[in-house]
C-alpha cells in the first residue's frame, strides 16, 4: 500500500489489512502450519518510513479478527499512532521488518511447517532443488537450473536472526528456513506471500520424501 494511503486513510487502510491478514492465518492455521499460536504475518503498510501491520502476539492464528493486528516499524516495535498501541507485536516483527526491508516484499509469512524444518534438519548448508515443474511458481526454471533454499539457525535474537538473513540473501528466492523452527516467505503482496509459502513447501516436501 502507498504511502499517502496510509497517511491519510490510517484506519481505513489498518482495517483492510487485519482482515486479510486474519483471512491468511486462518487458512494457513487449517493446513496445519499455524498450530497452536505459532506463525505470524505480515503486510507493508508504508515504506518510507517502514510500517508493517503484524499479526498480535499469543493468539491462535485460526481465530484472528481484523483489529487483531499491530502496526510496528523498522525495528519491530509497535507504534504509537494505531488504534490499540498497547497490543503486543509478534516477538517475531523485527524479522518481518528486515525481511520486507531486504526483498523489497510488500508481505510476508512466516510458518512453521514441519516439511521446511525436517529439510533444514538435512540440509543445513542449503537445500538445493532442480528439476522439479513447481519451480516456476517462484520464477525459476522448471529444469537445467539449481535453485537453493538457504538455511540459517535458529535465534531468540531478531537482529541476530536478521544478520544471519541477510548475509545469504538471495533475490531469486523467496524464502528462507530457519533451522528447528519453520520457513518465512515473501512476495509483492499478500497473495503471492501464501503462493511462494505454498510451493516452497511443496517443493521441501519433495525434497524430504526423496532424500
Amino acid at each position: 500500500m502507498s504511502g499517502p494511503d496510509y497517511r491519510t486513510d490510517f484506519r481505513g487502510v489498518l482495517e483492510g489489512a487485519g482482515k486479510a491478514l486474519a483471512a491468511e492465518s486462518a487458512r494457513f492455521a487449517g493446513i496445519g502450519w499455524m498450530r497452536g499460536t505459532s506463525g505470524n504475518l505480515s503486510i507493508v503498510l508504508n515504506r518510507n518510513p517502514l510500517r508493517l501491520a503484524v499479526t498480535v502476539s499469543g493468539l491462535d492464528k485460526g481465530e484472528l479478527t481484523s483489529s487483531d493486528v499491530v502496526v510496528v516499524d523498522e525495528f519491530g516495535r509497535a507504534v504509537d499512532e494505531q488504534p490499540r498501541p498497547d497490543l503486543i507485536p509478534s516477538a517475531e516483527a523485527e524479522l518481518h521488518a528486515r525481511v520486507a526491508s531486504l526483498s523489497g516484499a510488500g508481505a510476508v509469512v512466516h510458518v512453521h511447517a514441519l516439511q521446511a524444518v525436517l529439510a533444514g534438519h538435512w540440509w543445513p548448508d542449503g537445500i538445493e532443488l532442480r528439476d522439479l515443474e513447481m519451480l516456476k511458481g517462484i520464477g525459476r526454471l522448471a529444469h537445467d537450473e539449481t535453485v537453493t533454499i538457504p538455511v540459517v539457525p535458529n535465534s531468540q535474537d531478531m537482529k541476530v536472526l536478521g544478520d544471519d538473513v541477510a548475509n545469504v540473501f538471495d533475490p531469486g528466492v523467496p524464502a528462507v528456513v530457519v533451522a528447528r523452527h519453520g520457513m518465512y516467505a515473501w512476495g509483492r503482496d499478500l497473495l503471492q506471500a501464501r503462493h511462494h509459502t505454498e510451493i516452497v513447501e511443496f517443493l521441501l516436501q519433495f525434497k524430504v520424501e526423496t532424500r
